[in-house]
């Protein structure tokens, strides 16, 4: 199954002043995830070209001293994939990062459907600082909207 793109109803709800968000909705059946357990199968197991990409993205953003993700050194619970945990309830994890051009939410959501069907969702929610936040966003917004759900679908794979 292919994620599904849907509008994010309130971003200001997670992050005042956003500018941006999007989401991204697939359907489980029999995987009894919890938020956490689908934010780590999407996120801890990056398809290889997006891995690539991040790569590329760190390298570029590198002299603008842009933060690259969560810190190198941060103990593994406080993050998961590259991106650092702000907060965790059920059915519901919210990973993000403040940095001088921009800051951004990553929110992974589960909803139980019944017969063993879940809704897995991911969110993005950004809110720039300046004309380059604006800027970047630009940029990586095409590649945003095919990682995503690229790595959305991760989830399905057992």
């Amino acid at each position: 199954m292919t994620p599904t793109a849907q509008t994010f109803p309130d971003p200001e709800s997670v992050l005042a002043g956003a500018q941006f968000a999007d989401r991204y909705v697939l359907t489980t059946d029999g995987l009894a995830l919890t938020a956490m357990g689908a934010a780590e199968r999407a996120l801890a197991r990056t398809p290889r070209w997006v891995g690539r990409l991040t790569a590329l993205r760190n390298l570029a953003v590198r002299p603008f001293g842009l933060k690259g993700g969560a810190d190198p050194d941060a103990p593994p619970e406080s993050k998961v994939g590259m991106f650092p945990l702000i907060s965790q309830a059920p059915g519901r994890v919210v990973l993000g990062l403040n940095d001088r051009h921009l800051d951004f939410r990553l929110l992974v959501e589960v909803n139980d459907l019944g017969a063993g069907r879940q809704e897995v969702a991911a969110s993005t929610i950004v809110k720039t600082h300046n004309l380059f936040g604006r800027t970047y966003l630009a940029i990586i917004m095409p590649f945003h909207r095919i990682i995503v759900p690229a790595m959305l679908a991760q989830v399905l794979i057992k």
